[in-house]
């Protein structure tokens, strides 16, 4: 449904930081199912850790972040020029299996709850099925000049 290309036109990451290859499925404003290919030259497995490579969970919530704000863009149909989306929070984060090179990484975001600027989303990590990673995510709109300025009244 969405290739690297599109993903690259809403969201602001770039390689090694955009960890999100793929989107297969988006209904607005409720969920979206998208995919990360690990693979071994992914930069962090030169330091987590040598000889056992494993996907940092923290890049694992990272991933899930970034589909969240993909489901927020799509949602709205936002101008990725002008909107940037922030973290703002991660609750009941849990891991349950460690993510290796050669994984597919199945990333799949649930609207909890939107309004206005604020999404709150449940974001599950699968590989093959199983549950890998869980968590909360807690997220803002903003107007990037005024974030840029810190302007307290951004995301509003």
């Amino acid at each position: 449904m969405m290739d690297i290309s599109e993903i690259q036109s809403l969201l602001p990451h770039r390689y090694p930081f955009l960890l999100v290859d793929r989107v297969v499925e988006i209904v607005p404003g409720q969920k979206l199912t998208a995919y990360k290919n690990v693979t071994i030259n992914e930069p962090f497995f030169n330091g987590h850790f040598p000889g056992h490579p494993v996907m940092p969970g923290v890049l694992i919530l990272e991933a899930l972040a970034q589909a969240t704000a993909i489901l927020a863009y799509k949602t709205e149909n936002m101008d990725p020029s002008r909107l940037v989306t922030y973290l703002m929070g991660v609750d009941n984060a849990r891991f349950r299996k460690p993510v290796v090179p050669g994984d597919r990484l199945q990333l799949d975001i649930e609207v909890i709850r939107h309004k206005g600027a604020i999404w709150k989303t449940k974001g599950l990590a699968t590989v093959d099925g199983v549950k890998v990673a869980e968590g909360e995510f807690l997220a803002t709109v903003v107007d990037k000049n005024k974030a840029a300025k810190g302007d307290e009244s951004a995301a509003s």
